[in-house]
């Protein structure tokens, strides 16, 4: 197959151009400029891959580059609503390889560390020999998938943050090339994180492997999409309990509801009232427990509709309930999972504190409240209902 050949794959500028066409969003130069980034990156995986392999398909099927040869993905950061995910999610279904993946971030370092102990207590059980947990996991990965696509990409956890750069000099010497959506440029990851003076190899080495790219687009389509509907409740009042109880007999159908429990990895997870297809919490029993990515793919595993009561102002003091709920928007949002939600005050005013990380990413979080009550977004979670959710990252 000769270069040219390549074209009888869509392209993601073609797809792109497409929507515009059909008015689905607004042309923007910033968004073509990726768009056609992304293509340039199509080819160059081609061209390189072909080079190295007497078949002409064999570039999607090798499971490592020369250890010399460098192919660099793309780091895209840019404010909240500015498309980089649409993007790439477009690259990741186009791009012509069969061993792919596209995460949300979290969920990836979830299933990291899941790795990582198990192979730590098959060592200590004597079942290898192998003490260091990282090459065998990247290993497993870039078995997996070769060209790996991040949403929201971002570094708050110390475990995180202290593998990181071990983990993904692995990767890359297998050949890994890493595609990354963020709302922080390399040098502000893990900002004001602990210890942070041992995560900054990390920086030096992503952007070895990655062309960073300011998505700078002009305005934030999400907003402009949005639709409001009966899917977020404030402020908090005997209408809005009403609001949330008529939901909630509408999604349940009036079915019986009882309390849920299950283990995720050893540790029992509650569920106040379910019913049929759906959950229903206060933001108490999601945000004040020790819960975490994990525990939040597991619910959405088993119910597809989550109601979640009383989501109070919060405030510095409050930091670490703030940072589970950014985490549970992100894992909600990136699963279409449909949500109906009573809140002490609109996204935007939820967080008050202006210091912190949860400050920070708090932005990406009243965006995607927004956009979740929009009608593509119900649209959508319409459409992932009809399909089985996996716990795994």
């Amino acid at each position: 197959m000769s270069h040219d050949n390549l074209k009888v794959f869509p392209s993601v500028r073609e797809r792109y151009d497409s929507l515009v066409q059909a008015g689905d969003i607004a042309a923007d130069p910033a968004q073509e400029q990726l768009a056609d980034r992304f293509d340039r990156l199509i080819r160059e995986l081609a061209t390189k891959r072909l080079a190295t392999k007497s078949s002409a398909l064999g570039w999607l099927f090798s499971r490592r580059s020369p250890r010399h040869e460098i192919i660099k993905g793309l780091y895209i950061f840019g404010e909240v609503g500015r498309g980089k995910t649409m993007l790439m999610d477009m690259f990741h279904q186009l791009v012509p390889a069969k061993r792919k993946r596209r995460a949300h971030f979290l969920d990836f370092m979830a299933d990291v560390h899941e790795r990582i102990n198990a192979h730590r207590k098959a060592h200590k059980n004597g079942e290898t020999k192998q003490d260091d947990p990282i090459p065998p996991v990247a290993d497993a990965l870039a078995e997996q998938a070769w060209v790996l696509c991040f949403d929201e990409f971002t570094v708050t956890d110390i475990a995180d943050a202290m593998i990181l750069s071990r983990l993904f000099r692995a990767l890359f010497e297998r050949g890994v090339v890493l595609i990354a959506t963020s709302n922080v440029e390399p040098d502000n990851l893990y900002r004001d994180g602990l210890n942070r003076q041992l995560f900054l190899p990390f920086i030096d080495l992503l952007k070895t492997h990655v062309d960073v790219v300011n998505l700078d687009a002009r305005t934030d389509y999400r907003l402009e999409k949005l639709n409001r509907m009966p899917v977020y409740l404030s402020p908090l009042s005997d209408a809005t309990k009403q609001g949330m109880d008529e939901a909630w007999h509408t999604a349940t159908e009036g079915a019986a509801v009882s309390e849920d429990h299950f283990k995720v990895k050893g540790h029992n997870v509650m569920v106040p009232r379910a019913a049929r297809h759906a959950a229903r919490f206060g933001f108490a029993d999601l945000c004040s427990k020790p819960l975490g990515a994990l525990d939040y793919a597991a619910i959405i595993a088993r119910y597809q509709t989550i109601f979640i009561d009383d989501v109070p102002i919060l405030d510095y003091a409050r930091r670490n309930e703030a940072k589970r709920f950014i985490i549970l928007i992100d894992i909600l949002y990136d699963h279409h999972v449909h949500v109906v939600i009573s809140a002490a005050a609109s996204p935007d005013k939820l967080y008050e504190a202006k210091r912190g990380t949860e400050a920070f990413e708090f932005d990406r979080t009243a965006s995607r409240l927004f956009e979740m009550q929009s009608e593509e977004y119900l649209s959508e979670a319409a459409q992932a209902q009809e399909m089985p959710i996996s716990s795994e990252a």
